[in-house]
């Protein structure tokens, strides 16, 4: 079950969402913690098993991620594991529900790290869930104002 979730309704389709939210070098756009991903040499893009990195920042703290594509069905959900080296962080998961008007979008973050990491993370990072949950909402509000564009 995820740790956080936060959904928003957008006025265009499941599939262009999932577009958007797929193109994970685009993330940078939406997120502000991740300022870009890039896709692993050999990577084909967003299907199972793709890797990536990728680059975040929090005020002046700045870190790499590395992640693997653990869901990708079109206009349904797309879901990635993030690491940090052999240190499992967190499952990042987008579902894509169609509504009458186009579609909500449901964001949701798992942590992952074990225990004795969230403590040390915390000291470095702060508190994930409280800069998670705003992340969320900004990520989600940056991706409504893109896709209803047109």
């Amino acid at each position: 079950m995820a740790d956080l979730a936060e959904s928003i309704a957008v006025g265009a389709s499941a599939e262009r969402l999932y577009g958007l939210v797929s193109d994970l070098p685009r993330m940078g756009e939406w997120s502000p913690e991740c300022t870009r991903v890039s896709w692993a040499s050999g990577t084909a893009g967003p299907v199972v098993g793709a890797r990536f990195v990728g680059h975040n920042r929090v005020g002046a703290l700045r870190w790499f991620t590395q992640g693997r594509v653990v869901e990708a069905e079109p206009g349904r959900r797309f879901a990635f594991w993030i690491h940090f080296g052999p240190v499992p962080i967190s499952l990042w998961a987008y579902e894509f529900a169609a509504t009458a008007d186009g579609c909500e979008v449901t964001e949701s973050w798992t942590d992952r790290r074990p225990v004795v990491m969230r403590t040390v993370f915390q000291r470095v990072f702060g508190d994930r869930t409280r800069l998670n949950r705003r992340g969320i909402r900004v990520t989600l509000e940056r991706l409504k104002a893109a896709a209803e564009v047109d």
